[in-house]
């Protein structure tokens, strides 16, 4: 995999660097600031683009550099790094879009394994919520009338919420004292509610699913 960074703190990139290398990936470019990297993805074919999100050239600097990679090269991963899961920077992230990107904190991402796993999944196209911030949300009220959750039962509410924390299917009945078969039911309605097109895997309309929920937390919030 071929992948550029950008971030601007000279310890924690090079750091990423050697993580890389391990995990047998080509690093294509390493930088310390937004512009740099547009310079290299306009050149050069880049599988992945790591960003940190508070970077030169603006406070938030990654939002902005990775808003500009994705315009420039929709084909490209995003896997936009922070010290801390806010919120607010999610929704700027699915703003971005939902497919081929990750918010993951720094901390998360200092071992090979865990920051090669993240990779993959953003380049197999899917989107990479860090889980601590998944947790979080999960408390937060369902949504008001008129949202794209007014429609579910409070049972359905429960199982997309920990679908949202990122349960499989057995967690999930195991902490709600169900049956798989039972959650599977109540997966399949969530899935007709929120009308996920049904020629997607289930992965991705769980992952679809998830980005409903998140977006009816910005709505009430």
């Amino acid at each position: 995999m071929r992948v550029a960074i950008a971030e601007d703190g000279a310890l924690f990139r090079e750091g990423l660097v050697m993580l890389l290398e391990a995990a047998g990936h080509e690093v294509v470019g390493c930088v310390g600031d937004g512009d740099a990297l547009l310079a290299i993805v306009a050149t050069t074919d880049v599988d992945v683009a790591i960003l940190d999100i508070r970077m030169p050239p603006e406070p938030d600097g990654g939002l902005v550099t990775a808003e500009r990679i994705r315009a420039m090269r929709p084909s490209t991963g995003l896997l936009l790094l922070s010290h801390y899961a806010e919120t607010h920077y999610l929704m700027r992230i699915l703003e971005i879009g939902a497919e081929r990107i990750g918010y993951r904190l720094k901390e998360r991402v200092a071992g090979v394994q865990v920051l090669a796993d993240t990779l993959d999944r953003i380049t197999a196209g899917e989107i990479v919520i860090e889980p601590a911030l998944a947790k979080r949300l999960v408390q937060a009220p369902a949504g008001r009338a008129g949202s794209p959750l007014s429609t579910l039962s409070e049972r359905e509410l429960d199982v997309l919420r920990l679908m949202a924390e990122g349960r499989a299917n057995n967690a999930i009945a195991k902490e709600l004292f169900v049956s798989p078969k039972a959650v599977e039911k109540h997966t399949a309605a969530i899935f007709s509610k929120l009308t996920l097109p049904g020629d997607q895997t289930v992965h991705h309309r769980r992952v679809l699913a998830v980005l409903a929920y998140l977006r009816a937390q910005k709505i009430d919030g």
